[in-house]
């Protein structure tokens, strides 16, 4: 996961969450235009983008999404992982 928080509240989040995988704090936003997540402030900012990238950095899903509410279920997101 990237976000786009600073790294201490990146960090605070993660731990509170107890989040299982490792996460990337871009408050700079460089990894997330190079995947080219969309920014629309009509739409309050970034919109949401999944990409599950593979540990040969080959991308293997890539959803976009349309609002903050266009986002894929953990349980799709999983099924992925698993695949």
């Amino acid at each position: 996961m990237v976000g786009s928080e600073k790294a201490e509240v990146f960090k605070d989040y993660w731990f509170k969450e107890d989040l299982p995988f490792i996460g990337l704090p871009d408050p700079e936003h460089i990894i997330q235009n190079m995947y080219g997540q969309v920014v629309n402030l009509l739409k309050l900012g970034r919109l949401p983008a999944q990409i599950l990238v593979d540990m040969a950095g080959m991308i293997r899903y890539l959803h976009y999404g349309n609002s903050m509410m266009d986002i894929p279920s953990n349980k799709e997101i999983i099924a992925l992982i698993k695949k």
